[in-house]
């Protein structure tokens, strides 16, 4: 809808341009006119009260010189005006263009029919401001969260570190200590690895290898690898594979699944279950991974793929998350050309994830 108002506006300010175009040139036309006719009359009226006429040849080029002449002089102050107006046109897009190389990008060039050739440079200046202005909140957040990120087990491992220095300490409470810095140092190196991951993914360097190989083995292989995790809660795991053959990087998709994976036994309730699908018609494969844990609310949904977010900001603490592992599932998923939603009711949380054919895949993974 936007884009068609767009086209309608843009379409309604061409037309307006040729109508004030047309109406320049007759005006430019009349104005020709009116000067001649004044510099016809003026000599005549000179002629008269000098009583002496000079050739009709002399005075028909006297006519044509003292129009030029008039015209040249209104043309001088009319250039003098408008050059005065564009130079302060120019002067506000040079002062917008500048406030954005200083960093402030809540500038705005005002816009008008009249500015001409410059319409469309005016509006990409406006938008260009617009965009880098989100450009730099989303950078200002991100820093702000990898800060918040990498303050808290900080100040755990420095606090901790603290509190063994205390030579009152039992051995149990030093073990304890000890457990929780590994732990919050843990977080760190996982929060590190995730930053690098997703840089390299969104650096468009990274590498991207398809070939053909069987999904729902390697599938099978990841809920076996987190085995003891899924056992030692007394988790039910229904698992559905179909034989799915999908040309894809490898690699890339193992991180995937272990994400999946491991968030659905990590939020999944002691003896619940977790749902493993996966099946192929030929053109696409489709998986769907759930678990009947907590849902996500309604308003959370929507930014679960964002960096950084948590549904539950306490439940992902104590469960080490850090809010990248399912921004990093939705690149690698946007590399091959697929697509993943999520689903959360009162009774299960669902992830689906539809990989797309070989030759989008190969056409688009760096579009």
């Amino acid at each position: 809808m936007s884009r068609r108002r767009g086209k309608s506006a843009r379409s309604n300010m061409t037309r307006r341009q040729r109508v004030r175009n047309t109406l320049f040139t007759f005006g430019i036309i009349l104005l020709i006119i009116l000067y001649w006719l004044g510099a016809f009359y003026g000599t005549g009226w000179l002629y008269d009260y000098l009583k002496k006429r000079p050739p009709e040849v002399v005075a028909q080029l006297i006519n044509c010189v003292g129009g030029m002449v008039l015209w040249g002089f209104t043309m001088a102050c009319l250039g003098r005006f408008f050059r005065s107006e564009q130079m302060k046109f120019f002067q506000t897009m040079i002062a917008a263009i500048q406030s954005m190389s200083r960093g402030n990008f809540n500038v705005s060039v005002d816009n008008n029919p009249h500015n001409g050739p410059f319409v469309e440079l005016v509006d990409s200046i406006n938008n260009m401001a617009v965009e880098l202005g989100q450009l730099e909140r989303m950078r200002q957040e991100f820093i702000s969260n990898v800060s918040h990120e990498i303050q808290s087990p900080l100040t755990s491992i420095s606090g901790f570190s603290r509190a063994l220095q205390n030579e009152r300490l039992t051995q149990e409470e030093r073990k304890h200590y000890l457990e929780i810095i590994e732990a919050e140092s843990t977080r760190l190196s996982k929060l590190s690895d995730n930053l690098l991951k997703l840089s390299s993914l969104e650096s468009q360097h990274h590498p991207f290898e398809p070939k053909s190989y069987r999904l729902d083995k390697q599938i099978r292989s990841h809920i076996l690898a987190c085995e003891p995790q899924w056992v030692e809660k007394h988790i039910d795991m229904d698992i559905e594979l179909e034989p799915v053959t999908v040309t894809a990087d490898e690699d890339l998709l193992s991180q995937v699944w272990t994400n999946l994976i491991h968030n659905a036994v990590k939020f999944a309730p002691p003896n619940g279950t977790i749902s493993v699908h996966a099946a192929g018609n030929g053109q696409e494969a489709v998986i769907r991974i759930s678990n009947n844990g907590e849902p996500i609310s309604e308003e959370d949904l929507p930014h679960i793929f964002e960096r950084f977010y948590k549904a539950d900001k306490s439940r992902n603490r104590a469960a080490g998350g850090n809010g990248l592992g399912l921004s990093i599932v939705k690149k690698i998923i946007d590399m091959h050309s697929g697509t993943i939603a999520a689903e959360s009711d009162s009774g299960k949380t669902s992830f689906t994830v539809r990989l797309s054919a070989q030759e989008q895949i190969e056409t688009s993974a760096y579009r």
